[in-house]
């Protein structure tokens, strides 16, 4: 048998991320896995294998992101206006101007994102009419830095048929003046009926959604990202990742989180709908093996369900503690039912009341002998003291993505609407691995605004924007060390998605997913840590991203190839 190596590594600094044999000087790679590494991997050389010379770079496994929407980052970058939601109004609706200005006279002028912060100035009909002006007569339908809630234009509220009479749906909000007009604000499941209106009149092509799919994944390798999960997924972005999965051009693990249900996207079929076609669209790296569930909604909108009030005089009824979504006997059903198949589970909380609902369901699924699916509570910012052991006890891993607590424009807009000592004790990250629970790096982008997991790293270590832009920590005593952090989006994210048979560290056996980096981020002062950049991503013993030769900024194909 031939034991040659196709790539060999040497005379770098590799960690490999496994405990026999943390760190070594070369790798090995054959057939897209990793062959041998150490000494055994300079005996692999023979006369047809690639030497590259890493000249002491610092090597590590690719990184992995529990909680993205790769393919919604596609289409913004692709199609869509994509603002910064640290912008003013007045800035933002220049930057609409100036984009709708490229549009036809019918085309929805389409993205995001604003602010949190900005939802008290954009519910009046005097900024609702600014929005017109700026849009030009266009359709337009803009989402927030959470992308759970809609600011929609005159004309888009008339072809959605929304105006003075429309009743709110049930778990979200037509915002209104006075007079009970319309401002184009929609809460939550508000902004369903824009969103089905926008899918019916300009809708997104199967080719369109694979390019979107493919460009997030793209975006993805210059971050050094070679694995993800997506954390609301449809039945035709199943289909999208099958299609490219099959062509040879998925170069990342997927795992999709099949929507059980939705009120903030609009998305057709839900729930068994989308779980029938499960298997059909399982493909080499493509895993459909968790159900996505939205138990709450955010808390500057008021949807996060809490055990304790909002505070008082913020816009909420009096006592106002938010709610879930579904009961707890639905959400039981739900959690059972696809337990008996082997599905796991990513629930949406950000709320410590629907927290608590989640881990007092799971003890009833492991109670009942379902102890192989995963459990993730996705963001989780708020965790009553008493529920952080139950993490552990449940194996329910805390899915957290730093830049929805680090200090930014999103805690910001949570400490207005929450006392301040509940407001600053979010994420309770040195507490939960105390206490011996899993914790599972995402980035939520592109609610984020990138998904760079060195800016969630330095926010784990150090509780402070990476950006510099928003000053203070943010609970210090919860900050954990580097290496935590770094295992937080390698191999405990590894393990949480179920990936941690093929990749999260460099074992011979597992897929070749690596990434060289313009440092070591353990010989470097900690502020530099965010600004560590890829010099290239590896993806199963393949070179998917180089720095040197790639800029990562540019639009693959953008709007004016959708509209030729």
């Amino acid at each position: 048998m031939d034991n040659t190596a196709d790539l060999l590594l040497i005379n770098g600094v590799i960690d490999t991320l496994h405990d026999e044999l943390p760190r070594v000087t070369s790798l090995a790679v054959k057939a897209g896995k990793v062959h041998a590494v150490g000494s055994l991997a300079e005996a692999a050389a023979g006369p047809g294998t690639e030497i590259i010379n890493l000249g002491g770079a610092y090597v590590m496994p690719g990184l992995l992101d529990v909680h993205n929407h790769h393919m919604l980052a596609g289409q913004m970058d692709l199609f869509e206006c994509n603002e910064a939601p640290t912008k003013s109004l007045d800035d933002l609706l220049t930057a609409v101007a100036e984009y709708a200005g490229s549009l036809g006279h019918d085309e929805w002028v389409v993205g995001g994102s604003w602010g949190s912060g900005l939802l008290a100035e954009l519910n009046s009909v005097e900024t609702l009419l600014r929005f017109d002006a700026a849009t030009g007569g266009r359709p337009a339908i803009l989402k927030d830095d959470s992308k759970h809630n809609r600011w929609v234009n005159s004309r888009g509220l008339e072809l959605a048929g929304i105006g003075q009479h429309t009743p709110d749906p049930e778990g979200g909000q037509i915002m209104r003046d006075a007079s009970g007009r319309a401002t184009g604000v929609l809460i939550e499941a508000g902004g369903v009926l824009a969103e089905q209106t926008l899918a019916r009149l300009q809708p997104r092509s199967t080719q369109d959604l694979s390019r979107a799919a493919a460009r997030g994944i793209e975006i993805l390798h210059s971050y050094g990202v070679t694995g993800f999960q997506d954390a609301a997924s449809s039945l035709q972005m199943l289909q999208a990742l099958k299609e490219l999965d099959e062509s040879g051009e998925l170069a990342a693990w997927v795992v999709t989180s099949m929507q059980a249900n939705d009120f903030i996207f609009g998305t057709t079929p839900l729930g068994e709908g989308i779980i029938a076609h499960r298997e059909e669209t399982r493909s080499r790296h493509h895993r459909p093996d968790f159900i996505k569930i939205f138990l709450d909604g955010v808390p500057p909108a008021g949807t996060a369900a809490f055990i304790e009030p909002y505070l008082p005089d913020v816009g909420f009824p009096e006592c106002h503690c938010g709610g879930t979504t579904m009961s707890a006997a639905e959400l039981e059903r739900w959690l059972m039912g696809t337990a008996e198949r082997g599905i796991s589970a990513k629930i949406h909380c950000t709320g410590d009341a629907s927290v608590r609902l989640v881990l007092d369901t799971v003890a009833k699924v492991r109670s009942a002998g379902h102890i192989m699916p995963k459990y993730h509570i996705a963001h989780g910012q708020f965790v009553q003291e008493q529920d952080i052991p139950r993490f552990a006890e449940l194996d329910v891993t805390a899915d957290i993505s730093p830049s929805l607590w680090f200090p930014g424009v999103i805690s910001e807009a949570i400490a207005t609407v929450l006392p301040a000592e509940r407001a600053s004790k979010m994420q309770p990250n040195r507490s939960l691995l105390d206490a011996g629970a899993r914790i599972a790096g995402g980035s939520d982008w592109p609610v984020s605004v990138s998904p760079n997991a060195w800016e969630g790293i330095y926010g784990l270590v150090t509780r402070q924007d990476p950006t510099g832009q928003f000053p203070g920590t943010l609970w210090p005593e919860q900050a954990i060390s580097l290496p935590e952090a770094i295992r937080v989006y390698t191999t405990d994210s590894a393990q949480a998605m179920g990936l941690d048979d093929v990749t999260g560290s460099l074992v011979p056996g597992k897929s070749a997913d690596f990434i060289v980096l313009s440092a070591n981020p353990y010989e470097i002062d900690t502020e530099q840590i965010a600004h560590i950049k890829t010099r290239q991503t590896w993806f199963a013993g393949r070179k998917v991203f180089d720095a040197e030769t790639t800029d990562p900024a540019a639009p693959a194909e953008g709007r004016a190839a959708q509209r030729a």
